[in-house]
Order: C-alpha cells, then structure tokens, then sequence
C-alpha cells in the first residue's frame, strides 16, 4: 500500500499481517483521487473517512494537506494501526476516531465537505450509511459523499446519486448535497 501523491508521495506503507481489512487497490484509489482532484481543493476540505480499516484513504487526504482528516474505524487492531501511522508521518491534520459507524454518524454534529466510507462488501445493511450522511446533513454546501461497493449495489435511483466510476472490481458511487 502507497501514498499515491502529496507531501508523502510515494510512500509505502506496510500494515502488519493482523489487519483483516480489504485496502482499496492502489489503481482504484489513484483514479479516484483523480477524479476528485478536479472536484474540491483538498487543502479546504475537512474529511469524514469511515469504515477507515488500514487508513490508506485517509493518510491520502492527510497527505494532499487536508484541512482534517476524521477516521472511524471500530476494529482496535486496524484503529491502533491508524493512529501510530498518523503519529508517525506527522500528520496533525488527522484524528482517529475508535468507534461504530452507524452510532458515530448518529451523535456526530459536525458538518464536512467531503465523506468518503468503504465499509466491508460483505456487511450487512452498510448501504444505510448513505441514507444516514443525507438524514443528519452531514455534507456541506457543495459536499461530496463517495461510497465504495461491489457491482452488486445499484445507489442510481438514489436522489442524491451524482455518478458512478468503476475501477474493475471496485465501483465509487458519488453523492451530492
């Protein structure tokens, strides 16, 4: 796993063998950061990353100079994880936060300007995260949600669905406000 670009770019980082999280591929992330890049400046945007597992996507937005950079992750392994590589790298833009997605997004307040969640394909009802960031307003004027899954999911009908690009087995379907 790299950092594809920023202040720390090219930089690899090594999880150790214990993370059960399925990393977004490197080709993935790199086209969907492209994509992003010609839709916000990184450097005003303060960033919801959930379901943050090995924190690739965060230490990304962290690296491009993020304004903040919010992880959640429940797994204390993968949170840990996180945390000393956030410390690490430097990165005073970054907090890691040790909790369950559905209850963090049911008591956060706080408003951003991009979310982005790749919760396991395999979990149940994670397709309600999307309804969840829409319900409590959790995007500014202007914000993007991103929601990574598998081919099996359809958000088009959604009446936030803005598009979808597809990365072999890797599908972003992108949400506005």
């Amino acid at each position: 796993m790299r950092i594809i670009s920023g202040k720390y770019k090219g930089r690899t980082i090594n999880p150790p063998k214990n993370l059960r999280a399925r990393p977004t591929t490197d080709f993935a992330k790199e086209n969907l950061f492209n994509v992003l890049t010609n839709m916000v400046d990184f450097e005003e945007c303060d960033v919801l990353d959930l379901f943050a597992g090995t924190g690739s996507i965060s230490y990304e937005f962290a690296s491009r100079g993020a304004r903040s950079v919010t992880s959640v992750e429940i797994n204390p392994v993968h949170f840990n994880f996180i945390r000393s590589t956030a410390r690490e790298l430097g990165f005073g833009n970054m907090f890691v936060v040790k909790a369950n997605v559905f209850l963090y997004l049911k008591s956060v307040t706080k408003q951003f300007d991009l979310i982005f969640s790749d919760a396991p394909y395999d979990l149940e009802g994670s397709e309600k995260v999307v309804d969840a960031v829409f319900e409590k307003d959790l995007l500014r004027e202007d914000g993007i949600f991103v929601f990574e899954h598998s081919a099996k999911q359809n958000f088009s009908s959604h009446p936030n669905f803005y598009q979808l690009r597809s990365y072999g087995s890797v599908q972003f379907s992108f949400f506005k406000k």
